[in-house]
């Protein structure tokens, strides 16, 4: 069989592979972007005094966190 003929070009296979590779980068992010708020919720709910110091925290982690997933984004590219 051939993959010509089939519609599987080494390009078609290497977009979807980057696919596959890009969503595996995503996973983890995404996952410690919710561990990551729940934990911060569960802190400002205990001690509400301290809910500021809590958020700004919480944004900086996400921020970096994010900055993985948009790596991985950006390295599909490359």
């Amino acid at each position: 069989m051939n993959l010509a003929a089939t519609g599987l070009t080494d390009d078609g296979f290497k977009n979807g592979l980057s696919a596959v590779g890009y969503g595996l980068a995503a996973i983890g992010p995404g996952i410690g972007i919710g561990y990551l708020v729940g934990q911060s919720v569960q802190a400002m709910a205990r001690q509400p005094e301290m809910a500021g110091n809590v958020r700004t925290t919480m944004f900086l982690g996400i921020a970096f966190a994010e900055a993985l997933a948009l790596i991985g984004f950006v390295i599909k590219f490359i």
